[in-house]
């Protein structure tokens, strides 16, 4: 017989809440193998010894055979003298030392966990809090690390001797599921004195009711997509006139009635972290016109909780489900009783969420809002930074990040700090991530921006050195981060609005960027923006700068205002100079009467992109003067068309197609006087799928390779990403 040998393993990774321990267990046990495994600050230990052969093998399929949504970073094995140990347990967790951990996001309802809930013989039938070992809450009712039952808010239930049992038992799938709980010991529905309060409100929902559900990471607002009068309703209550609402359906044959579902489409919507997908509308889709109103796109999702799967299946036809807040404030999480002036019921349940998230939205495989199923998993960045990292983001779409050595922890969506409400939730977010992973920044990232709240919370931190990054530079440094990669490259950043360090509103920026700064080598053509931040609100104010001359019905409509407006352009009175390509694209979606005024951010742009024909090859000719881009020709081009008779979708795909040529242009210039060959594609304005498609073609034909953002938003969702990444390669230059 051979002699047995001894290993001390730690795996380093998302390994704990996915079902790992149970895994090592059922690996070693097959294996003939004994020792132990368990959870500590840093991840999972595991002690083993047998014969070579089988710990040879033990090792090789460790990380190969590893639960789907393990991630597996490192795993270091030292070589040790066999114990004499016998048999494999899982033990109790180590709460000593540095804390290094991975925390698990919250995982959409598995299909054996589908299978009990609808299986009459099963006794969680139709409970609507299964999970297991594979699936269920994790990120938003986690308190402290090492993941273990009494550091979630699943503490307050006590497993019933069923569940305990399945919880030891080896061999059963809920084997160390923390979250483990059955109608006899587990949360519980309620709304209001409802006897049955999921039928309560399922019936509430048919009568076209509005109905608040609090699910893993706050409470929706849900209500019939297709009753005529629901969704109109709810957008009156939730102050929240344009902005489309989600719609979740049943499964892919319900989504395929109402939008088009390729199959890159259909994985997204039926991946495990069930983010919101946007697709393309069908024709006469049966969803009321309040849902998305003026939009030839859904987002659509698939159900992810037992909860939605039993509402989904007893209604029979799918509902909008938004965020359960009114417009502007962040998710409601820790109680219904804020949302009754805007539901007609509030159907609750009593296991606390730690920490809110609000869904994931991805349109064409990218992300566009990075939060439930996504966060807090990190992204590796490409450098190593010497000190502990906080990134405060920007104050529009924000989040924040920590960073500890190569890894960036970067937190869910949390809106616009603009509302106070939202602020202290990024405060309170703030503190939690710290204490989660154990991470005391000493050095703070911020924007450039002295007004942002982002930057007076960084600077008002004690005890900390702070590192200021311009807004773009971030930019390109998320796209840079997320690839994997350093620079330097040529970075293309099209977005709404960004401090410029020369004192004027930054947009449409070219610059020379790698992670420890940037040069500015091109941009749009300046111009003013009348009334500051109303002509944000306003995008005929853009008309009336760019083309003070037009005589459109653009200037008919605001007949009254557009002289005075042209005249503070003129004069430059309370009209800072911007060079932003969202402000372009504003000016030319209210020449094509597309939309004068906005109510939520980015509007103007969308539905023009709405509006432009996809099968439009050409695109209008645009002055590139060195590299400095004359958005004024595309206008002028745009009105020229306009007053032809020329198709407005047309003029739309022109418009879109002149942007992107004079990027291409505008590169190819670049690398001749750079010598890079690199592009990276950020800000949002890069959200727009066909700007994007046809700048990525362009660059691609003339020999470019291009970076483009998917794992984090190239919105302003991903800046603090990028400032982390600047940050830690300045301090690793540095060290």
């Amino acid at each position: 017989m051979s002699t047995e040998v001894g290993r001390d393993l730690r795996v380093v990774g998302v390994v704990q809440g996915v079902g790992f321990r149970p895994y090592v267990h059922r690996l070693a046990t097959r294996l003939r193998l004994s020792g132990r495994v368990g959870n500590d600050i840093t991840g999972v230990f595991i002690e083993i010894e047998g014969a070579p052969e089988n710990v040879a093998e033990f090792l090789a399929a460790l990380a190969r055979d590893a639960p789907p949504r393990a991630r597996i970073d490192r795993v270091e094995v030292s070589e040790c003298t066999a114990r004499g140990l016998t048999g494999f347990e899982i033990i109790a967790s180590r709460t000593g030392g540095a804390r290094a951990t991975l925390v698990p996001a919250d995982i959409s309802t598995c299909a054996d966990c589908l299978r009990e809930l609808f299986d009459p013989a099963d006794r969680r039938y139709r409970y609507p809090f299964v999970n297991c070992s594979h699936c269920g809450p994790r990120y938003t009712i986690v308190r402290g690390m090492p993941y273990d039952r009494a550091r979630t808010t699943m503490n307050r239930f006590p497993m019933c001797a069923t569940c305990r049992s399945e919880y030891a038992d080896p061999a059963d799938r809920r084997f160390h599921a923390e979250p483990t709980c059955c109608q006899d010991c587990g949360p519980r529905l309620y709304l209001g004195e409802s006897t049955d309060p999921l039928a309560e409100a399922v019936a509430r929902l048919a009568d076209g009711q509005v109905v608040a559900i609090k699910g893993l990471g706050g409470f929706h607002l849900a209500a019939l997509a297709a009753h005529p009068f629901a969704a109109a309703v709810l957008r009156t209550r939730k102050h929240r006139p344009d902005k489309p609402f989600a719609v979740m359906v049943a499964d892919l044959p319900q989504a395929a009635v109402l939008c088009e579902v390729d199959d890159p489409s259909a994985c997204s919507l039926n991946d495990t972290r069930r983010p919101i997908v946007l697709l393309p509308r069908r024709a006469g889709a049966p969803v009321a016109d309040a849902v998305a109103p003026g939009r030839s796109e859904l987002g659509l999702l698939l159900p992810y909780t037992p909860l939605h799967h039993l509402l989904l299946r007893d209604l029979g036809e799918p509902i909008v489900l938004t965020s359960g807040n009114v417009s502007d404030e962040p998710i409601t999480y820790r109680h219904g009783r804020s949302l009754a002036r805007v539901a007609d019921a509030v159907l609750t349940h009593d296991r606390p969420i730690r920490s809110p998230a609000d869904d994931s939205v991805v349109r064409a495989g990218r992300m566009l809002r990075r939060a439930r199923g996504y966060a807090p998993e990190p992204i590796t960045l490409p450098v190593r930074s010497p000190l502990p990292v906080l990134a405060c983001g920007a104050d529009l779409k924000n989040t924040f990040c920590l960073v500890r050595g190569e890894q960036a922890f970067l937190s869910p969506h949390l809106g616009d700090l603009i509302d106070h409400a939202t602020f202290r939730s990024f405060t309170r977010s703030v503190e939690h991530f710290v204490r989660l992973f154990g991470i005391a920044p000493q050095v703070v990232a911020h924007d450039l921006h002295p007004d942002y709240r982002s930057t007076r919370y960084a600077t008002e931190l004690p005890r900390v050195d702070l590192i200021g990054v311009q807004h773009h530079h971030a930019h390109a440094a998320s796209c840079l981060a997320e690839n994997g990669e350093t620079g330097p490259v040529i970075a293309v950043v099209f977005d709404g609005t960004g401090y410029g360090p020369d004192g004027t509103i930054w947009g449409g920026e070219f610059l020379v960027a790698d992670l420890l700064g940037y040069r500015r080598i091109g941009h749009l053509k300046p111009v003013p923006l009348p009334g500051g931040a109303t002509a944000i609100r306003q995008p005929w104010r853009m008309a009336a700068a760019y083309l003070p001359d037009v005589r459109l019905p653009v200037a008919h409509r605001n007949e009254s205002r557009w002289g005075p407006v042209v005249a503070m352009a003129r004069n430059g009175v309370n009209a800072p100079l911007t060079s932003s390509a969202g402000r372009l694209f504003d000016a030319a979606a209210a020449l094509l009467d597309v939309r004068d005024v906005i109510t939520y951010e980015g509007q103007a742009a969308i539905e023009l992109e709405q509006r432009a024909d996809p099968s439009t090859s050409d695109g209008y000719p645009v002055r590139t003067d060195g590299l400095v881009v004359c958005g004024e020709d595309l206008l002028r081009a745009l009105v020229a068309d306009l007053c032809a008779g020329v198709d407005p979708g047309v003029i739309a795909a022109r418009f879109h197609n002149g942007v992107a040529d004079a990027v291409v242009a505008c590169c190819a210039t670049a690398r001749e006087e750079t010598g890079l060959t690199s592009v990276a594609l950020s800000g949002g304005v890069f959200q727009n799928a066909l700007l994007l498609r046809r700048t990525v073609d362009g660059l691609r034909r003339i020999g470019f390779r291009v970076l483009t953002h998917r794992q984090v938003p190239p919105n302003d969702g991903g800046i603090s990403l990028g400032q982390a990444a600047v940050a830690a390669s300045l301090l690793s230059c540095a060290s």
